[in-house]
C-alpha cells in the first residue's frame, strides 16, 4: 500500500500533560516518519504513512492517553507527499486562533510522591517536585501555548540535570514547564510578621511543623493562593483563627494527610472516596464521625469539608505533623483569595508566621468544592482541578461572545465558535477588590485565547456590579452588541448546554434573588425553556422583604413579613421565634414598613422562604455567613418523618401561607422541618405534571441543599441537575453564552 502524508490537529487538553512526547513514543514504536508540535488550536502531527498504518496510530492515541490528557476533536486531511527520515518533536507554532484548553492545576502524582519521600532521590524533600503528569499549570500561565518561556517558572534557570529530562523526549519530565529541584528550583522560605527567620532550607519544614503543633496560625502560599492553616485538633488554635478571621460560625476546610485519617474523621462513600483522591483534589463534604477534631471546625453542623495533600509541600507538612489540618482560604471576608505577600497584608494581624515561595502566582484559584448527593457529583465552587473548563456546545456561535455572569459567586465566560471557556470561581462582586480580580479574570481569558468581543451578555439585575461594568465596556464609537439574559432562565440553560439538550425541557429554579422580567426578585420559579425562550409557568407568591438587603441576612426579617400576611395587627401578640426577635417598638416600625411597602421589595425567592422556616422555627435569626439557615434545616431532618403540609396552586402561583400556619403550630422542630423539605417536594410535583413529558431540570443555589436534593432525585430519578458546574451562581454565564446564539 502506498504512503500518504497527513495533517493531524488534534484538540482537547494536550498541552502541559506529556502529550508529545506520548505521541512521539507511539509513532516511534510504529516506526513513523513525521513531526508533531504544540500549536494555538491543539497538537498538530503530520507524519507520513499508509491508510492502515495511520488508523492504528490514531487508535493508540485515543486508548492509551496520559494521565492528564484527554481528546475532544482528531481532524485529519491528506497534505502534498513530504518525506522524512525519522520523528520528531518541532518548535511551538504560534500562529492561528487559539482554541487549545488551558490546562487546570492538579495533584502530585504517585512517581513525584514516591520520589519525594525516597532519600536516594535528587528531589528528595523537595516541595515542588512536579513532571508532565502532575502538579501547577493554569495558576502559573501568562499565555498560550503553555510553554515555559509563557510561565512563572521562566524566572528560573534550570540547572544540567533539570535541562537534561527536560530535553529529553523518552523521559517523564520532558517538557515539564515547573521542573526544578533543590538547586534551581523555587525555594521556601518563612517569615514571621515583620521579616523572614534566618532558617537553613533542610529545617525550614521541621521549624514550620513544631510552629504549628505549638498551636500558631501559619499563612501557607499554595497553588492559586494562600491558605490560613492551624492545628485541627487544637481548640485554642482554631478559636483564635476564628476570632481574628471574624468568623465566628462558618465551617473550616480540614487536610488530611491520607484516607486513613479521613475515614478517622467522616464516613465515606466509594464515589466521595474517589472524589478525595482524584487528581483534582476538591474539598468534599462529608458526614462527621465523633473524632478528635476541634469543636470549633464546624460549630452546630454534622457535616465536614475534607481534602487531601495536593502539593509536595502539603504532603511534606502532613507527614512530619501527623494530624490534620484547618486549611481556609487566606481572604477578606467577601474578597478574593489573597495571591501576593501584598494582598496577604490586609491578613497579617490574622496569621503568626508566613510561609511563603518565590514562585509566582500568575493566576489565582482557590480550592474547588463538591459533595455527593444520589451517586451524582455536585459542584458548589468550581475553581483548582476543574477550572478554567470548556465546554464544547452543540451549534457554533455567530459572534465571539463575552458573559459577565452574576453577582455572587461570579465566573464569566468567552465563547467562540462552538467553545465556551468558563473561568474558575471569582466570589462575590461585593468589594472594590473582588470587582478589580473579577475584571483580572476577564482580561486573562482575553489575554491567553487573543480574545476580543462582539457581543457582551450580561444579567438583567441592574445594580449588578458585572451589570455595570457592561456599560464601562461599551463606549460611544464601540460597536459591541449587548444582551440581558433573565437569571432564572441562564440557570437552567446552563445546564442544557452541559447535557447537550436541544428541545424543550421544564426548568425548575430555586435560589436566593435573580432579577425578574417585572422587576421583582424571583427565586421560585417554574419555566418551559428552550434555547429560543421561555415560559414562567409557575412561581411562588410574592412576598415582602421588609428592610430590603438587610432581609437577605436577617431571616427574622422575612419570617415577620410573612406572619403579617397571615396575621396583619395579630402579630403584636403572636408567641413565635421570629416576633421574640423584635422589640415591641421595632415590631410596629416593622409593620409599618409592610404596610405601606417601605423599602420592601417583593420576591418570590424559596433561599428567602428557607430563611423565614429557619427564623419561625428558631434555628436563625440573624446569619453569620450565605446558606447557614438551609444548613440548620438540614440538621433537624428525620428520614423517618413522613407527610407534607397544604398550600394552594392556581393560576400559575403556589401560596405558601397555609403551609406556614400549620408548620407553626407544630409542636417538635424536627417533624415540622421534616414536612417542609417534603412539602417542597409536592410543590415541584404539582406544578410539573401537566408538563411531565419533559425532561426535568433543577438548578439555582437552593439546591446545593442535600436533603432538598435528595428528596427530588428520589422523586424524579431521572432529573437533570448540574454535574460539571455549579447548581448555584458560578453556572450563570454558561448559560447567557448559550442565550446568545439564538439572538
Amino acid at each position: 500500500m502506498s504512503q500518504r502524508t497527513y495533517h493531524i490537529l488534534i484538540n482537547g487538553t494536550v498541552q502541559g500533560v506529556g502529550f508529545r512526547p506520548f505521541v512521539y513514543r507511539v509513532a516511534s514504536d510504529l516506526k513513523l516518519c513525521g513531526t508533531v508540535q504544540n500549536g494555538t488550536q491543539g497538537v498538530d502531527i503530520v507524519v507520513t504513512t499508509t491508510p492502515d498504518t495511520l488508523k492504528e496510530f490514531l487508535h493508540t492515541l485515543q486508548t492509551t492517553l496520559p494521565p492528564l490528557a484527554s481528546i475532544e476533536t482528531i481532524q485529519t486531511e491528506e497534505i502534498a507527499y513530504e518525506d522524512f527520515s525519522d520523528f520528531q518533536i518541532v518548535q511551538t507554532q504560534e500562529q492561528g486562533e487559539r482554541s487549545v484548553r488551558i490546562p487546570p492545576d492538579v495533584s502530585i502524582c504517585a512517581e513525584c510522591e514516591r520520589e519525594l519521600f525516597d532519600p536516594s532521590n535528587r528531589r528528595y524533600g523537595y516541595p515542588f517536585i512536579t513532571c508532565t503528569h502532575c502538579g501547577v499549570r493554569y495558576s502559573i500561565i501568562y499565555d498560550l501555548p503553555y510553554d515555559r518561556k509563557n510561565t512563572s517558572m521562566k524566572f528560573f534557570q534550570m540547572c544540567k540535570a533539570c535541562e537534561a529530562e527536560y530535553t529529553d523526549p523518552l523521559d517523564r519530565r520532558y517538557h515539564a514547564q515547573p521542573i526544578g529541584c533543590h538547586q534551581c528550583g523555587p525555594s521556601l522560605s518563612l517569615w514571621d510578621r515583620s521579616e523572614e527567620l534566618g532558617v537553613r532550607r533542610e529545617e525550614l519544614l521541621d521549624v514550620a511543623s513544631q510552629l504549628l503543633l505549638e498551636g500558631q496560625i501559619l499563612a501557607v502560599k499554595g497553588v492559586g493562593g494562600y491558605h490560613l492553616m492551624c492545628d485541627a485538633t487544637n481548640e485554642e488554635a482554631v478559636r483564635k483563627l476564628r476570632e481574628r478571621k471574624r468568623r465566628p460560625t462558618k465551617p473550616f476546610a480540614v487536610m488530611v494527610k491520607d484516607m486513613r485519617m479521613a475515614r478517622e474523621l467522616a464516613h465515606i462513600n466509594e464515589m466521595e472516596e474517589k472524589l478525595l483522591i482524584s487528581k483534582e483534589r476538591p474539598i468534599v463534604l462529608l458526614n462527621a464521625q465523633h473524632s478528635t477534631l476541634s469543636a470549633q471546625i464546624a460549630p452546630n453542623i454534622s457535616r465536614i469539608g475534607l481534602f487531601l495533600p495536593y502539593t509536595p509541600l502539603h504532603l511534606l507538612l502532613l507527614h512530619k505533623l501527623n494530624r490534620p489540618l484547618v486549611a481556609t482560604s487566606a481572604n477578606v471576608t467577601d474578597e478574593p483569595i489573597c495571591t501576593t505577600r501584598e494582598s496577604l497584608e490586609k491578613l497579617s494581624s490574622v496569621y503568626d508566621y508566613l510561609l511563603d515561595h518565590d514562585r509566582e502566582i500568575v493566576n489565582g484559584c482557590d480550592d474547588s468544592v463538591v459533595m455527593v448527593v444520589k451517586g451524582q457529583r455536585v459542584v458548589l465552587r468550581r475553581a483548582r482541578g476543574y477550572a478554567p473548563a470548556s465546554v464544547t456546545l452543540p451549534f457554533k456561535l455567530t459572534k465571539r461572545t463575552l458573559a459577565m455572569g452574576a453577582n455572587q459567586k461570579s465566573t464569566v465566560a468567552i465563547g467562540f465558535d462552538d467553545q465556551v471557556i468558563l473561568s474558575p470561581h471569582i466570589g462575590d462582586l461585593d468589594s472594590i477588590g473582588s470587582v478589580a480580580y473579577y475584571q483580572k479574570n476577564i482580561e486573562t481569558l482575553e489575554r491567553i485565547y487573543d480574545f476580543t468581543s462582539e457581543v457582551l451578555v450580561h444579567d438583567k439585575h441592574p445594580e449588578y456590579e458585572s451589570t455595570k461594568l457592561v456599560k464601562q465596556l461599551l463606549t460611544p464609537h464601540s460597536s459591541l452588541l449587548t444582551h440581558e439574559v433573565q437569571h432564572h432562565y441562564a440557570h437552567i440553560l446552563g445546564v442544557m448546554a452541559e447535557k447537550g439538550i436541544a428541545g424543550k425541557v421544564f426548568g425548575v429554579a430555586f435560589d436566593g434573588t435573580g432579577y425578574g422580567d417585572d422587576g421583582k426578585l424571583w427565586g421560585g420559579e417554574f419555566m418551559v425553556c428552550d434555547y429560543e425562550g421561555y415560559e414562567r409557568v409557575g412561581h411562588l407568591n410574592y412576598f415582602k422583604l421588609l428592610g430590603g438587603a438587610k432581609a437577605v441576612k436577617e431571616p427574622r426579617r422575612v419570617a415577620l413579613s410573612l406572619l403579617f400576611d397571615l396575621y396583619g395587627e395579630e402579630v403584636f401578640r403572636l408567641k413565635n421565634p421570629a416576633t421574640e426577635a423584635f422589640s415591641q417598638a421595632e415590631l410596629k416600625t416593622a409593620y409599618l414598613m409592610w404596610q405601606k411597602g417601605l423599602n420592601a421589595p417583593h420576591s418570590s425567592s424559596v433561599g428567602r422562604l428557607f430563611d423565614a422556616v429557619a427564623s419561625m422555627l428558631g434555628i436563625c435569626q440573624v446569619m453569620s455567613f450565605e446558606g447557614e439557615s438551609g444548613m440548620g434545616l438540614e440538621e433537624l431532618y428525620e428520614s423517618g418523618v413522613e407527610g407534607s403540609y397544604p398550600f394552594v396552586y392556581e393560576n400559575g402561583e403556589i401560596n405558601i401561607l397555609p403551609m406556614l400556619e400549620a408548620m407553626i403550630r407544630e409542636r417538635d422542630v424536627s417533624v415540622a422541618v421534616s414536612k417542609f423539605f417534603h412539602t417542597l417536594v409536592e410543590m415541584v410535583v404539582t406544578v410539573y405534571e401537566p408538563y411531565s413529558k419533559l425532561p426535568l431540570i433543577l438548578s439555582g443555589g437552593v439546591f446545593q441543599n442535600s436533603i432538598l436534593l435528595s428528596l427530588l432525585l428520589e422523586r424524579f430519578p431521572d432529573a437533570l441537575i448540574p454535574n460539571n458546574f455549579p447548581p448555584n451562581d458560578g453556572g450563570i454565564a454558561l448559560g447567557q453564552v448559550v442565550r446568545q446564539f439564538q439572538q
